[in-house]
């Protein structure tokens, strides 16, 4: 396993434990304190967490045998993302301003970048395969 392939995975995996640790918080400790417009929020951004963990995980796989630079372009992407979008959807939870909502957008576009990177690892190197 490469350097690069460990190093992936490891954040995907703390970013999975995170990802239930928020997820069990909203459930139980945040149901008393945020409404359920927040709460749906909350778990929004829980929800895009875990699914982009698992395109982590995917890319960690991937850079085990593939370590090129998309495959790293890809994982810096989602992990953006996973700040940026499920950030300021736990931000704007607890109540953090409006314009906090500019940034989850931006965590969009990374995710999508990601997505985009993924395919270009998955294909490089392959013509002819």
């Amino acid at each position: 396993m490469t350097r690069t392939s460990r190093f992936i995975l490891a954040v995907a995996g703390l970013l999975g434990a995170l990802a239930v640790v928020f997820g069990a918080f909203g459930a139980h400790a945040l149901r008393n304190v945020l409404d359920d417009k927040a709460i749906a929020i909350w778990q929004t951004g829980v929800d895009y967490q875990f699914r982009h963990v698992l395109a982590l995980l995917a890319v960690g796989l991937l850079a085990r045998t593939r370590p090129t630079r998309a495959a790293k372009v890809a994982a810096s992407a989602f992990v953006l993302g996973i700040v940026l979008f499920s950030g300021s959807l736990y931000a704007l939870a607890f109540g953090a301003p409006r314009f906090a909502g500019m940034i989850t957008p931006l965590g969009g576009v990374a995710f999508i970048a990601g997505w985009i990177a993924l395919a270009w690892a998955a294909l490089e190197g392959s013509a002819g395969a």
